[in-house]
């Protein structure tokens, strides 16, 4: 479908679609995380004795409840995205940034199994969900006119505000499920 400029129109499946993709993510960690960490932590401790205890100790300290809070907080943040973007034909700052993130997001997860050698929660789904549809989407926003240009410093920011999200997300959950 074109827009009145002759350009495709951007449509629910690319901006409402972040946010299927990030659920279908987030099942994935929902499942795997809370008993991922209590399998792994001494051998990654053992493996990488130059992390600082505190990040360990906060790593093990989270259980499922505390981290579905977390996944609830952070969809939260992916719904607002997502639907910023679907309001402005995905032209939205916000939406562009958020599926920037996504896609870094799903290579830091290759990135982190690469580390441990092995499977980590959120690596399946990175190179089948998240990835390619990062890619898609933003080939679908190139298309229709209305993606940003991308520079290092858009990366760094999705990445920085992929970090923030999480951080919030989890004090969000912390302060929800230990009042």
């Amino acid at each position: 479908m074109k827009n009145s400029s002759g350009d495709e129109a951007v449509g629910g499946a690319v901006t409402l679609g972040l946010l299927a993709a990030w659920v279908l993510h987030d099942l994935e960690e929902l499942a795997t995380v809370p008993g991922w960490w209590r399998r792994n932590l001494p051998a990654l401790r053992e493996r990488y004795p130059g992390v600082p205890e505190a990040v360990w100790r906060r790593a093990g300290s989270v259980d499922g409840r505390e981290f579905a809070v977390a996944v609830g907080a952070m969809a939260a943040v992916v719904a607002s995205a997502s639907v910023a973007g679907r309001l402005t034909g995905g032209r939205s700052a916000t939406y562009q940034t958020a599926l920037h993130a996504f896609g870094l997001h799903g290579l830091v997860h290759l990135a982190q199994a690469g580390l441990v050698r092995g499977y980590t929660p959120g690596v399946a789904t990175s190179p089948l969900i998240v990835v390619p549809f990062t890619l898609w989407a933003r080939h679908r926003l190139r298309r229709a006119g209305v993606l940003r240009a991308t520079r290092p410093r858009d990366l760094a920011v999705g990445l920085g505000f992929a970090g923030a999200a999480t951080v919030g997300a989890h004090a969000v959950a912390r302060r929800l499920t230990k009042a």
